[in-house]
């Protein structure tokens, strides 16, 4: 019997193919990648590999023309849009390289819409934001609109925001991609300490090969399959 973590997410043979006109462009070509709870994988690889593709199937975002994502074991492959959403609603958490604040909402505010559309209670959910945004060390700025919030702090709230209803899996897309690099690194080391903190796996994309190397384990995209390093 293994004593290995559970697998939280786990792609089989994913393939995906865009069509432009008479071209066929095959981006991903049947890449196989598991990740346990607990773990945090850096995904790497040229511009224009299909990270963001791999990124957007395993998030349900889109449906592999080929092969299986599986969450607990289950492929979701025959699920209707209704259950993805659920399912990206209950267990997953996502992370873009820009923030996708709402604009009108304070700080506090934007983290707290999404766990009441999950059905937390006002109150409650109010409470977690608060929590989250004291670790965050942005207590101060709670009440302030992305406006006014620097884009260190921005990004840190939409971290925050994806962190909030507690999933299984955090999907993270160059996170500090549009950050200065002492900012960057500032942010992504808050990232790691709540997602280690909650014990939650994680596939995080990122061009920076220092902030790749924090990770437990990374993998390459090349070619439309993934490769360890």
């Amino acid at each position: 019997m293994s004593d290995a973590p559970p697998v939280v997410m786990e792609l089989r043979s994913i393939q995906r193919t865009y069509h432009q006109g008479r071209t066929a462009l095959h981006v991903l070509r049947g890449a196989d990648l598991a990740i346990h709870r607990g773990e945090i994988v850096a995904l790497v690889g040229p511009s224009g590999a299909g990270k963001s593709t791999l990124l957007h199937v395993a998030g349900l975002l889109e449906r592999p023309d080929g092969g299986q994502v599986l969450y607990g074991g289950t492929d979701c492959a025959d699920l209707g849009d209704d259950a993805r959403t659920l399912l990206r609603r209950d267990r997953l958490g996502f992370v873009y390289q820009y923030h996708h604040l709402l604009p009108e909402f304070s700080a506090r505010e934007n983290i707290v819409v999404p766990q009441i559309i999950a059905g937390l209670k006002k109150g409650e959910a109010r409470a977690r934001a608060d929590e989250l945004l004291g670790f965050l060390g942005l207590t101060q700025r709670a009440d302030h609109r992305p406006a006014r919030l620097s884009g260190g702090e921005q990004q840190r709230i939409a971290i925050a925001r994806a962190l909030a209803n507690a999933p299984d899996l955090l999907l993270a897309d160059e996170p500090t991609g549009n950050l200065d690099p002492a900012t960057a690194d500032d942010v992504f080391d808050l990232m790691l300490k709540l997602a280690r903190g909650a014990g939650l796996a994680a596939l995080i994309a990122t061009h920076n090969p220092g902030l790749a190397a924090r990770m437990d384990r990374v993998v390459r995209l090349e070619e439309g399959i993934l490769i360890p390093g």
